[in-house]
């Protein structure tokens, strides 16, 4: 299969994924759209939050299912290391098992759910249930769909403020792209310490990125897709590890489970995972903007590469002097804000595994807008049982 450009309506939609492919394509410009529209929610979520994350005592639970559950990981420490406030990453699916562990009745806590649809039946539980054990609770909902249920039973509420998403980002193919891209920048944007206009100035100049992003490697990555490789690998540190789970995850859902796509650090991947490598694997490494966590990933860069065991090894990031032809590296250098952080540009490096879960799910014949048309699994997850704990 010829490597087609990102317009080719035609060619996707005889292949069953026009929606994935011009919901991953139209992410650079819902970014600019998000930055106009939380210009204009600013005041709103700066009262709601008032002096919530100044607050030591306070806690910010950050939560989701799946991907959204990676946008609170990938968002978490980020926002923690600059405010007292306790903010943290736990997924909705933890959340409703393990509550005790999580929630205190003692302590202020905010709970910030991601939700594309809004209406799956973990994120609609966990609001209750923290409501229900925490008498001091407040709910942020970032979410893509301003009829979905969290939307609804957050109106005309004091506790609660609903932050609704460009309405192109509620995607409707099976995969979530860019609903998680725009979700997880406007909660960069909101909860970051950095002055405004300085938060305004990084989401214009990532979507201009994202543009030349996904551009420069169509070819490259449709390219890859072709190669039969019978697993993935992605590798990531800090917030490029939650990262790295949802890279796997894309591909996981995209190509109905046929490519199985793991996970992991470059340092933990010594630890047992590296026996998984043979000719059949490809490894995928994000390289952060730290520089010595890219020296520990170059380190690993070089280590499989010299063993010569896997079918293919490749990194994705920042310029690097030192890049190789399998190292694919953007310059994301910006004048006046040298230091971009690594949450912040995950976003591009996320693209890279967008297209490539969708060339690859097209490879394999399989229709990329609803890969599991048994119904086996669904874009709005169904046939949970919420049930109460004592």
């Amino acid at each position: 299969m010829d490597a087609m450009p990102l317009s080719d309506s035609s060619h996707w939609q005889s292949l069953g994924g026009a929606h994935t492919d011009a919901e991953i394509a139209q992410q650079p410009a819902l970014w600019e759209a998000l930055g106009t529209l939380l210009a204009s929610a600013r005041e709103g979520v700066e009262d709601f939050l008032g002096g919530w994350l100044r607050d030591g005592r306070c806690k910010v639970i950050l939560t989701g299912a799946g991907s959204s559950g990676f946008i609170a990981e990938m968002v978490a420490d980020t926002i923690n290391a600059q405010w007292p406030a306790d903010v943290r990453a736990v997924h909705t699916t933890s959340l409703l098992t393990h509550p005790s562990l999580y929630l205190s009745p003692d302590q202020p806590t905010l709970l910030v759910s991601f939700a594309r649809s809004g209406s799956s039946p973990e994120s609609v539980a966990v609001v209750d249930l923290v409501r229900e054990r925490v008498p001091q609770s407040r709910f942020l909902d970032i979410t893509c769909n301003a009829e979905g249920e969290l939307a609804r039973r957050g109106r005309d509420r004091a506790d609660t403020f609903t932050l609704l998403m460009p309405p192109a980002s509620c995607d409707r193919a099976f995969a979530m792209t860019s609903s998680l891209s725009c979700m997880m920048l406007a909660a960069l944007t909101v909860f970051d310490a950095a002055p405004w206009p300085q938060r305004e100035q990084r989401l214009h100049a990532l979507a201009a990125l994202g543009q030349q992003a996904l551009q420069t490697w169509e070819t490259p990555v449709s390219t890859l897709a072709q190669a039969p490789y019978s697993r993935v690998i992605y590798l990531g540190s800090g917030p490029l590890e939650a990262l790295a789970r949802e890279c796997a995850l894309k591909l996981l859902e995209l190509t109905a489970g046929r490519v199985p796509a793991l996970a992991n650090t470059p340092l933990g991947f010594r630890h047992g995972p590296k026996s998984l490598l043979d000719p059949q694997t490809l490894v995928i490494v994000l390289r952060s903007v730290d520089a010595v966590a890219r020296r520990y990933e170059q380190d690993l860069l070089d280590e499989v590469r010299r063993d010569g065991i896997a079918g293919r090894v490749l990194s994705v990031g920042p310029q690097d002097g030192d890049a190789s032809a399998d190292d694919w590296m953007l310059d994301v250098s910006m004048p006046h804000d040298a230091a971009w952080p690594d949450a912040w540009l995950a976003p591009l490096w996320l693209t890279v595994a967008q297209r490539y879960a969708l060339h690859r799910s097209a490879a394999l014949s399989l229709t990329p807008d609803n890969p599991f048309p048994d119904g086996t699994v669904n874009r709005v997850v169904q046939g949970v049982t919420i049930h109460r704990h004592g």
